[in-house]
């Protein structure tokens, strides 16, 4: 028997491998529009990028705001002309074929599924996730895929992890175990919600903030281990 009935995973980064995925559809639409891919104009749409998200996380800006103004604000740093509305939606198109997953997620997600039902949460942009998900091999294993953009609230707001466990027949809370890379989205969320939590954490970071997680994950074996090992190895951090 596994230690939890339900295993909601995050995708970016905890599943999908969305660093290669955004670099593919990046370099795409940029060649398409006649942008430079030299690492300096990569760097400059990433930063505008990822201030935005975390604009978003904060709560200050909506998503629809952020997908064009991201593009809105590199085509004013480059000097260009382009409609951040089409440069969005063709990179989005491009994302969407990016269904790279992280070595060895396959792998995890097979060996959990006979044991415990399988969801992703992500706040990411929905066309793109759905694309990425429809093209998996994950798609198989994992009945639900649950988006922000679709529930009317993002991570790590309760709301969202509310409308899931709802979706999911509000089941006992103690079974329902969250994993994430992201502790301000994916561990907060879950802490705030009564959720069990795990911080996948590959690169061994330090944790510099609030949220403490349950446990922490250096690799999928551990997180198989969590899920399936017997309950009374289980260690808490």
């Amino acid at each position: 028997m596994a230690n939890f009935d339900f295993v909601l995973f995050d995708a970016d980064n905890t599943l999908f491998d969305f660093d290669l995925a955004e670099d593919t559809a990046l370099r795409q639409v940029l060649t398409e529009r006649g942008y430079p891919t030299d690492p300096a104009t990569l760097e400059r749409y990433l930063s505008i990028n990822r201030a935005l998200w975390a604009r978003l996380d904060k709560g200050e800006v909506t998503q629809d705001f952020l997908v064009v103004e991201r593009f809105a604000a590199f085509v004013r740093a480059m000097g260009g002309s382009d409609d951040p509305v089409q440069f969005n939606r063709d990179y989005l198109n491009y994302l969407a074929q990016g269904a790279f997953l992280l070595p060895g997620a396959e792998a995890l997600c097979r060996a959990l599924a006979p044991h415990c039902t399988l969801a992703i949460i992500t706040n990411g942009v929905a066309r793109a996730q759905r694309g990425r998900f429809a093209r998996s091999p994950l798609a198989d294993l994992i009945p639900h895929l649950f988006i922000s953009e679709e529930l009317g609230a993002a991570k790590p707001s309760p709301v969202f992890f509310e409308g899931v466990l709802r979706r999911l027949g509000n089941p006992p809370r103690e079974r329902v175990l969250v994993v994430g890379d992201n502790l301000a989205t994916d561990i907060r969320g879950a802490l705030d919600c009564g959720l069990p939590a795990a911080w996948f954490n590959p690169g061994r970071l330090p944790n510099p903030t609030l949220w403490i997680p349950r446990w922490e994950a250096a690799d999928y074996t551990q997180l198989e281990e969590l899920v399936l090992g017997p309950a009374s190895q289980i260690q808490k951090k």
